[in-house]
Order: C-alpha cells, then structure tokens, then sequence
C-alpha cells in the first residue's frame, strides 16, 4: 500500500472545536478522531448528527487521517462486531482517509477500560494482534498502523519490550506503526529506572514501516509523568523528531491537544494562551519537516507554490 507524503497537521479534536481556527490554518493534513464523530453502534446513521456540519467544513479543506481510540480493534470481542469494522470503516471509506491508526490498548465496547491498558508484550498476543490488524487493515483499504502506548505499568505476562513486540507484530501482519514520541517519552519517564529506553525504542522498531508522528505535551502529578497533550511539546521530544526524521519517511507529523487536561491543580481553561501554544509548536513541527525533507514537499508549500 502506498502513503502519501503529506507534511504537518492537527489532530481534530472536538475539545478545541469553537474556538481554535482549525479552519484558518495552512494544515498539511488533518487527524480526524472516528470516535468523535461516528453515531452510536445502536443508532441507524455513520455520523453523528453534530458532526455533519463539521465534517463538511474540513473534507474538502484537508487531506484527513483517521484515527481510531476505542475501536475495539485489539480486544477479544469478534472483530466484526467491534466499533472498528462497523463504524470506523465506513467512516474512513466515507471521508477518504489516507490511512488510518489505531491505539495498542485493550478495548471493548464498554469503552471504559482503554487508557493505560497496554497489549501484553507477548508472542502469543503479537500472532493473535497480527491476525486481527492484517484483517482490519483489508477492510479498510488503506494502511492501518498502530500507536504505540503510553501506559503507567506494563501488563501482567509480558515477555519482551515493547519495541520488539511491535517490530513482531508488524512483520507478521504486513500493517504499519504510528509512532507516537511523547508516548515513547513519557514511557522513559516513569518506566527508566526499569530499563525503558527511548533510543532503544528507536533503534528497535522498522522505521521504514513509520507511516505518521504524534507530537504532545504532558506534565508531572504525583511523581508520575502523564500523557495529558496540554503543554508544548517537551525539547526532548523536540530531538526525538529530529533524529527520526533523518532516518525515516514518514507521511505526516501530526500535534494533539487537549483541554481538559488545562483544568488541573486549580488552572483555568485560558484560550488564548493554548492557541498560542498550539500555533507556536505547528510552526515549529512544521520547520522540523522542512529541515529533513525540503518545505516543497509538504503539501500546503507545494500547493502555494503551484
């Protein structure tokens, strides 16, 4: 499957929705979050009914990605009756997705059990993994890669690192990595003193089956580092992104953000501030690529260009 070479983007997120200019921005690319947007699995539509305004305003601004949180794709219920298979992919076919990702979580259509519960680091999840994504991945169509987590303890039965896990698992499904480095950061944080390794993530997985970055932010609570996208975007990880763009090819380099998150210890949501958060850190991804690659190959520059 090919992937197109985009450039820079924004995840969609409907907490920034009415008041960030999504609309203004010269994106590369935008993320579309299916979860957010898809209607219930027992209603009788695709979308939403609020998100067909929206999804009118973005398809014919941007080139769109998919993404898929709670799609059920890697937990144990029947892969075709998971939110994934029935909704998600529609979805993707629906908006013309470039490619989708999918989060490395257990998940079930409780949709209460997802975060920070990481895939057992396996060979016998990776083979069971491995069938699931290559089947999903016919269904849509597209190039289906998976996140990689950020999780505050590793799940009962593992027995390699994650890197290898992933490596396995892509080379028995023929799927794809979406490489999340704030993830791959925070891993290093709370789990550094137990061996995790930032640099031997990265020197372990195929960088060649990269097909997108996700680029945050996080903070410090309670003597654990959080994934929690409502900060800039750490130096660290900064370097992160350098060192990866020299060596692969990715698709596009995307930024989330939140803004719940903004309301912890007693802080208020203040938009403005965010905007300019948000602004800065897309400039800044957005010279990161023209350094590797050349500003003529994102899509916007070409477009400006031509």
């Amino acid at each position: 499957m090919s992937v197109p070479r985009l450039g820079v983007g924004l995840q969609f997120n409907p907490e920034l929705i009415g008041w960030f200019p999504f609309l203004d921005q010269p994106l590369d690319a935008l993320e579309i979050l299916f979860d957010s947007v898809m209607s219930p699995l027992d209603g009788p539509g695709l979308l939403s009914p609020k998100a067909i305004d929206l999804i009118g305003d973005i398809t014919g601004k941007f080139p769109l990605i998919g993404h898929s949180n709670y799609g059920g794709d890697f937990g144990f219920d029947d892969l075709m009756r998971t939110a994934a298979a029935r909704r998600h992919v529609p979805l993707a076919k629906k908006l013309n997705v470039n490619w989708v990702a999918n989060h490395c979580f257990y998940s079930d259509a409780s949709w209460s059990d997802v975060w920070s519960s990481p895939l057992q680091f396996s060979r016998a999840e990776a083979a069971r993994v491995a069938t699931r994504a290559r089947a999903l991945q016919d269904l849509y169509g597209v190039p289906l890669a998976h996140e990689n987590a950020a999780y505050y303890r590793p799940c009962p039965g593992s027995e390699m690192p994650e890197e290898e896990f992933l490596a396995l698992t892509l080379q028995q499904s023929g799927s794809y990595l979406h490489l999340d480095l704030h993830n791959v950061y925070a891993n290093e944080q709370n789990h550094g003193a137990n061996g995790y390794s930032a640099r031997r993530f990265l020197d372990t997985i195929p960088l060649d089956r990269v097909v997108c970055i996700h680029m945050a932010g996080g903070r410090w609570i309670d003597g654990q580092y959080h994934d929690l996208h409502d900060t800039r975007v750490p130096e660290a990880v900064w370097d992160l992104l350098d060192d990866v763009l020299s060596r692969a090819r990715p698709g596009a380099v995307i930024l989330e953000y939140e803004t719940e998150a903004l309301l912890c210890d007693g802080e208020t949501l203040d938009t403005e501030r965010t905007t300019d958060v948000i602004l800065a850190d897309l400039e800044r991804g957005r010279n990161a690529w023209d350094r590797a690659y050349g500003p003529a190959s994102r899509r916007t520059t070409r477009s400006e260009a031509a």
